[in-house]
């Protein structure tokens, strides 16, 4: 064969394989669960990630409708940061597949697609019904519309990682708008808990539709905390992950055995984190953000299949990577980074004077935080010294060969979050 044939044949197959979707799978063994790509162990380093500039609302365009050498222009800039840092995968809403293709051929970083499935309220006859009831027959004809539409969509995308249906619907049976409130406690009265079962009964049947049409990738459901896990074992029999948005502070205490031992299932952690800004002491605490990071990833890493933890942790998706400046009354003096904290968790001690104190601030989150915004509704990145601890981490593989929990527990006992305060130009802990 010609030398020069040779050679294009081989680019052409490589070119050929590269685009072609990776072989995503749930599995089940004697060490534990694992998420498998391509047949190889995969620990989630994700980020839960948006694009919206200073200014800008959730629910604004931004850069989304100008041009495509723009956008890539975007998405290089923060794809190579996040890439960098040892992220493989981000959590977002609505990205075009043609976006979920170009992130993973050019930065080798695989997508979750979310679709809320009602949890801020869902359109029904032209007008919009704030408060979802899950059942209401004309309500359950949307939400399924919903998941078939996500479903056939990207369904053949390359760098589909998996597909997360709601976004902590269970609180939104409780909470009264778009704004985030205080963590529903576990105490439910009757009529409440007959909603939240005909919520995980829908969510059981959406996962059955996407299935119906992709069945090459995982389904998880994204529920809060583990409220109502009576009710998901008992409805949400065909899911593959349990997904979780959980803000405990520095540990997940009992997660990892209540989801292995109620309902069998890998746990991946859909939103989790702190955010840097010190609500006692009115300012910003990169030190306070990174201690508690630290500690959440040491967790999900310990209980990854192998080692000595419970073995059904999957990874998760840091809440994240740049500030929400939209997020106080979410319409509302948008190009104001607003310190005012909204509701109170006593797992975040740090920067409460007393328990119960207001000590969560939405709009800082972000372990990068947000330059000014150009006239392109482009904006740079300030990594935040969490990044660097997250670097640290993301720098590790639990699943490597020869890997022991010694091992592991050793490199996150040697990860200095004064080292990364000094890497990220801020001050050192108080």
């Amino acid at each position: 064969m010609d030398t020069r044939f040779a050679c294009l044949v081989l680019l052409l197959v490589s070119t050929f394989l590269h685009s072609q979707n990776a072989r995503i799978s749930v599995l089940s063994g004697t060490d534990g669960k694992l998420l498998l790509v391509d047949g190889e162990p995969f620990m989630v380093n994700g980020v839960n990630w948006d694009y919206v500039p200073i200014g800008d609302g959730i629910l604004d365009r931004g850069i989304w409708d100008k041009d495509d050498n723009l956008i890539k222009q975007a998405l290089d800039a923060e794809m190579s940061l996040l890439k960098n840092m040892g992220g493989n995968a981000i959590r977002t809403y609505g990205l075009k597949p043609k976006w979920v293709q170009y992130i993973y051929e050019k930065h080798g970083i695989y997508t979750m697609i979310n679709t809320q499935f009602g949890a801020y309220g869902v359109p029904i006859k032209g007008k919009w019904i704030s408060k979802t009831d899950y059942a209401d027959k004309a309500v359950i004809e949307v939400l399924m519309k919903e998941v078939r539409d996500m479903a056939l969509t990207y369904k053949d995308t390359p760098g589909l990682l998996l597909y997360m249906i709601g976004n902590e619907n269970n609180y939104h049976l409780s909470w009264e708008g778009a704004e985030t409130e205080a963590i529903p406690d576990d105490e439910v009265d009757a009529g409440k808990k007959a909603k939240a079962r005909a919520l995980y009964r829908a969510f059981n049947n959406a996962v059955k539709e996407v299935k119906k049409i992709d069945g090459n990738h995982p389904v998880a459901i994204c529920n809060g905390d583990l409220l109502y896990l009576d009710l998901v074992k008992e409805e949400c029999t065909d899911i593959d992950i349990y997904g979780t948005n959980m803000y405990r502070g520095v540990s997940f205490g009992d997660a990892f055995d209540r989801v292995k031992n109620e309902l069998d299932l890998p746990i991946l952690f859909s939103e989790f984190g702190a955010d840097a800004f010190n609500a006692r002491d009115k300012k910003e605490d990169q030190f306070s953000q990174a201690y508690y990071n630290l500690g959440n990833w040491k967790e999900i890493y310990q209980n990854a299949s192998g080692l000595s933890g419970v073995g059904n942790s999957l990874g998760g998706f840091t809440f994240q990577f740049s500030d929400g400046w939209w997020k106080y009354k979410q319409t509302e003096d948008l190009d104001v980074h607003n310190n005012t904290a909204t509701w109170a968790n006593d797992g975040y001690s740090r920067d409460q004077a007393l328990p119960g104190d207001n000590n969560m601030n939405e709009e800082w989150f972000g372990i990068c935080a947000k330059g000014p915004t150009d006239a392109n509704g482009m904006y740079k990145l300030q990594p935040r010294a969490t990044y660097y601890v997250l670097k640290r981490v993301h720098g590790l593989n639990p699943y490597e060969d020869g890997m022991t929990i010694g091992t592991l527990m050793n490199n996150f006992e040697n990860i200095s979050i004064d080292d990364a305060l000094v890497k990220a130009g801020a001050n050192h802990k108080n």
